[in-house]
């Protein structure tokens, strides 16, 4: 399984431009930073009130500094720390260029829904609402299925987080454009077909002329 996540986040990684302003979501995306091309300069925020977000080392963690998910974390020599309206001013007013999340499901209007199952417990919705919103881009990293089920659906059955935000949707079998006319597969996992990733999709994709194997 780890495997499968470090393969989504590399590949995120490369979308990632020298100079952006980066939130990553708890779970997998805190993975990217591992997989990040050491000629760019990312500034990761963490929504809980830091930018310089950076892995720590193994036996060097600070209790006192954590990412928004509450696992330990490490700041950058230039990274600064600030208080939560210092933050979400700075996703509410658009200062994020890329935000990474994971998602429950997606949908083929970029629908959404990514912070609870009714009846389930859970903490709540966190910055997710405002940083799908605020950001420039929203990219959604995720395993394409849910032990077989489909998650990126044709419309969203579980509640939205926000409606019509996400631009791309990256899982292990490929990398999706969400368009005005839908969801459109730009490139594609050679482990498989284009049949399999339609067969583990619900919407219904549009295959680009140019498609291309995952890089």
């Amino acid at each position: 399984m780890t495997a499968v996540k470090n393969f989504i986040a590399a590949r995120v990684a490369k979308e990632l431009h020298d100079g952006d302003i980066v939130n990553l979501g708890i779970g997998l995306p805190t993975l990217i930073t591992d997989h990040l091309d050491p000629s760019i300069h990312i500034t990761f925020q963490s929504e809980n009130g830091f930018v310089g977000l950076m892995p720590v080392e193994p036996g060097k963690e600070d209790p006192h500094i954590v990412n928004a998910g509450g696992i330990p974390a490490g700041i950058a020599d230039d990274g600064a720390f600030f208080d939560s309206v210092t933050s979400f001013s700075i996703i509410r007013g658009g200062h994020v260029d890329a935000t990474v999340l994971g998602s429950l499901q997606v949908d083929e209007k970029g629908n959404i829904a990514n912070w609870i199952i009714p009846g389930k417990m859970v903490p709540g919705m966190g910055g997710a609402m405002d940083l799908v919103v605020g950001a420039k881009k929203v990219i959604v990293a995720m395993e394409h299925t849910n032990n077989g089920k489909a998650k990126i659906l044709k419309e969203c059955t579980l509640p939205l987080t926000a409606k019509g935000q996400v631009d791309m949707i990256i899982t292990e079998m490929g990398v999706m454009e969400v368009t005005p006319e839908g969801i459109v597969l730009k490139e594609y996992n050679p482990k498989y077909t284009v049949e399999q990733i339609q067969e583990a999709t619900e919407a219904t994709l549009i295959i680009a002329d140019d498609l291309q194997p995952m890089i």
